[in-house]
């Protein structure tokens, strides 16, 4: 039996939650346990701007001071590293919304470390993959956490216009040129705000997160943060800029 089968019948005959991980009674809000919430991989050690996690926290990364991104500050409270990269998986790619659930509750439960955005914005996806998919990982992170913060969710502020490869398959420069015109204004009533955050489940190069934002700064917004559940750490040679990313998760 899999361990996702072994959980469900469990859940449905104890009562409380169950963490889905070890099995274990879970926390009041969330099946996951105080205990296997702790192994989760707090990103505390970053570069400020994009969240690279780093020996020693720092305002820039060398990355980020030879090109610096197309937002102001990036929040990346997970590094993406078991076992959150196993629940995230399940999330993506598993049609697991429960698993997405936690994962949002896990971030909400944060102190959030930026100034307040005056709206959230998540990354869309093209209708080709939303309709395979059944549902836009971003766009569910986004509503727990506007909801959470009391912030607006501006889920239709960005359309995905052009369909493109996975980026899973891509190296850092194929990364960008993939997602060239793949992004575009999308539905909005009244105004841009002059501070909004994007939302997205992971970031790796951040090609995907850039892409929105210079979509975002053309339109005149000032100010543009990423929110993003976890950051994938940079493999050999990424920072030289050379983006050996071969099989790299993410966005």
């Amino acid at each position: 039996m899999e361990r996702r089968d072994w959980h469900d019948r469990l859940r449905a005959l104890l009562p409380g939650r169950v963490c889905r991980l070890c099995g274990g009674p879970g926390l009041e809000d969330m099946d996951l346990c105080a205990e296997c919430l702790a192994d989760f991989p707090f990103n505390t050690c970053c570069c400020a701007r994009c969240g690279l996690p780093l020996a020693v926290p720092l305002a820039a990364c060398g990355r980020c001071q030879r090109k610096p991104p197309a937002w102001q500050r990036a929040w990346a409270p997970f590094r993406y590293e078991w076992p959150l990269a196993a629940l995230e998986t399940r999330f993506k790619f598993g049609a697991d919304l429960t698993a997405g659930q936690l994962l949002a509750t896990a971030w909400a439960r944060l102190p959030m470390p930026l100034e307040p955005p005056a709206a959230l914005i998540p990354v869309p996806l093209h209708r080709s993959r939303l309709r395979r998919r059944g549902y836009n990982q971003a766009l569910e992170l986004a509503k727990v956490l506007a909801r959470h913060h009391h912030l607006p969710l501006l889920a239709r502020a960005l359309q995905r216009q052009r369909a493109t490869e996975p980026q899973t398959a891509l190296d850092a420069r194929g990364r960008q040129r993939n997602l060239r015109g793949a992004f575009a204004p999308g539905h909005l009533r009244g105004p841009w705000p002059e501070h909004v955050a994007l939302v997205d489940d992971v970031m790796t190069t951040g090609a995907t997160l850039e892409a929105c934002c210079r979509v975002l700064r053309g339109l005149g917004v000032p100010r543009v943060d990423v929110w993003v559940l976890a950051r994938a750490a940079a493999p050999h040679g990424v920072g030289g800029l050379r983006g050996q990313a071969q099989g790299w998760p993410g966005t």
